[in-house]
């Protein structure tokens, strides 16, 4: 067994440990390419395989509608933490659905942000003992961390989180868009937007684990 599936096993094994009278809400946040999908969708079949139901879900379906994310500028710090993602829907439709004495009755995504459009689709049940894996930025902000039963915060220092993220975005944009374009966005709104984040949660510190994903095949796992 490698480093990072250990890592993965071992988070896995604390996932499923906690009992609860409803559904488990798990938080897996950090910067920008921090790695938060990636373990995320390593997460599921590990937890599967030990006999419990995923709810794989995102904040990408929950964000706002453009004129609310860009209404105070398209390269704004600000914008991008407080005005990006609907967290009165986030938990309305699927964290407190999920938590005590909800009705288990949930929606994993609302809005299509690559259309600019909601997403009309039907709520489903989620099993008592069903885990919630679900990804973001700015998970563990003060509108949201009351109604996680479990966090993650996936740690990458800036200086390679960047470099992934515009690799990453050049692929994403068939190339349409250059990296000296994509670097320039990251060092006026992702980045500046995150350094607010990171000052104003301090996530680090309220995390129940934290992932040092820095070197991404031999992960460090420390509690918290």
């Amino acid at each position: 067994m490698s480093k990072r599936e250990h890592v993965i096993a071992e988070l896995a094994g604390l996932i499923v440990a906690i009992a609860l009278p409803h559904p488990m809400r798990v938080a897996i946040d950090g910067v920008d390419a921090a790695g938060k999908t990636t373990l995320a969708d390593e997460l599921v079949s590990v937890i599967e395989a030990r006999g419990r139901t995923v709810i794989r879900a995102s904040v990408d379906g929950f964000h706002n509608p453009r004129e609310v994310r860009y209404q105070r500028g398209a390269d704004s710090p600000e914008g991008y933490y407080y005005d990006s993602f609907d967290h009165d829907a986030i938990l309305r439709e699927l964290l407190t659905p999920l938590g005590p004495d909800g009705s288990r009755m949930y929606h994993r995504t609302m809005f299509d942000y690559r259309v600019d459009a909601p997403l009309l689709e039907p709520a489903s049940e989620a099993p008592i003992d069903a885990v919630l894996i679900f990804d973001g930025v700015f998970l563990l902000r003060p509108e949201l961390i009351n109604s996680w039963d479990f966090s993650i915060f996936v740690d990458v220092d800036f200086d390679i989180s960047v470099p992934r993220a515009v690799t990453r975005d050049v692929v994403r944009s068939k190339k349409e868009l250059s990296p000296q374009i994509i670097l320039a966005k990251y060092n006026q709104r992702y980045v500046p937007g995150q350094q607010i984040y990171l000052a104003d949660a301090r996530p680090r510190e309220k995390a129940d684990v934290v992932i040092d994903n820095n070197d991404f095949k031999n992960p460090g796992l420390i509690l918290l």
